[in-house]
């Protein structure tokens, strides 16, 4: 048994709690008592961790750190705690560079294991293990986190946090075409795509491949793609090319405002999942190439509904971080350094067979 600190008690870090308190000790940091006073037999702590001396203090004498802060924390949490010389699992989406941090955590000794989601991060860990196996020569994922019931005008629900959706309609896609690297809006390309049990949903570029760029730069063609209901993508449009996705401010009688900000506090009510809600969680993963001289298709499906009380993006994204987490603390893990999830390949079994136990299942096919 280990002692494991969780960083984050959202719709995801508690259920990553939890989950790890089945076989360790565990410790719940967030800075909302309400978010904490929804663990049940967990240890939790109040606290602000965006203070680099309060979360050393908090994080010296446990054996394992599990980063579950938002996107904007993300860098700077991971940073801080490198710097403290603590083995960390995370899965926060930021902005910056996470390979800026390599040599750092080479010379704190450190196990660091960013992107450790659904995608990024499952999706990464099987890329990884066909790259161990065969030549990949295309790759191409679909992901999204869906409500089961629609409601105008969006069709959707932040299962996650809510500014880091927004960043995914203004950040730019980028994917790789022909061994050639490619930038192009977020939104764009929109094509619907048919799903057996779901129906027709909506497909735009997304700047989900990350690590994937460098990493498998061998691999001529990778593209990554959100999903959502039909009819979305042109309401997300007009609001950004409208400017209320925009952190320019702009004055509005002598008070100057970013209207970001203010179309958060109009949106976020509106996406919030609310008691009784259901989601569900869609991905499908296209893996072309050469396996043992023969030209070979695999294709991954996971179709993850509302289960036991718990979102479905919460399990699928918080399992996956959990099992890597038991092959870090276990040691089954000790690549010392940054680590995308796709350099843990050769785990991918034992991943997915943990997914399975708690009832995320990946169909798989080959053709």
């Amino acid at each position: 048994m280990a002692t494991i600190i969780v960083l984050g008690a959202g719709l995801v870090g508690g259920v990553m709690a939890t989950d790890l308190a089945k076989q360790h000790e565990v410790t719940s940091v967030d800075i909302s008592q309400i978010n904490l006073d929804k663990l049940k037999g967990i240890k939790t702590i109040c606290a602000d961790i965006s203070d680099a001396t309060t979360l050393h203090d908090l994080i010296r004498d446990f054996d394992l750190v599990v980063g579950a802060v938002p996107g904007f924390m993300g860098y700077k949490m991971m940073k801080d705690v490198i710097e403290a010389g603590k083995n960390i699992v995370d899965i926060s989406f930021y902005s910056e560079d996470p390979f800026g941090l390599n040599e750092l955590a080479k010379e704190k000794g450190v196990v660091a294991v960013m992107d450790c989601g659904v995608a990024p991060g499952m999706g990464n860990i099987i890329f990884g293990y066909h790259n161990l196996n065969m030549e990949i020569n295309d790759y191409e994922c679909f992901v999204g986190g869906l409500p089961e019931k629609r409601e105008w005008p969006y069709e959707y629900q932040a299962v996650f946090s809510p500014i880091d959706v927004i960043e995914e309609y203004v950040r730019p896609a980028r994917f790789v075409k022909n061994s050639k690297m490619i930038t192009k809006e977020a939104l764009s390309d929109t094509e619907i795509i048919d799903f057996e049990e779901i129906g027709p949903l909506e497909s735009w570029n997304s700047d989900g491949l990350r690590s994937l760029i460098k990493t498998m730069a061998h691999v001529p063609n990778m593209i990554e793609k959100t999903l959502r209901y039909p009819g979305c993508v042109e309401y997300l449009k007009v609001l950004r090319e409208s400017g209320f996705f925009s952190y320019d401010e702009i004055e509005v009688n002598g008070h100057k405002i970013k209207p970001i900000d203010v179309t958060a506090k109009l949106l976020f009510p509106l996406w919030e999942m609310k008691e009784g809600d259901k989601d569900f969680t869609i991905m499908r993963i296209i893996i072309k190439g050469t396996e043992n001289g023969n030209e070979v298709t695999y294709q991954y499906n996971l179709l993850d509904r509302y289960k036991d009380d718990t979102i479905s993006m919460a399990r699928t994204t918080g399992f996956t971080c959990t099992a890597v987490a038991n092959l870090v603390v276990n040691g089954d893990y000790k690549r010392i350094g940054i680590s995308p999830p796709e350099y843990l390949g050769e785990h991918f079994n034992f991943v997915k067979d943990y997914l399975k136990e708690r009832g995320v299942n990946y169909k798989i096919t080959k053709s």
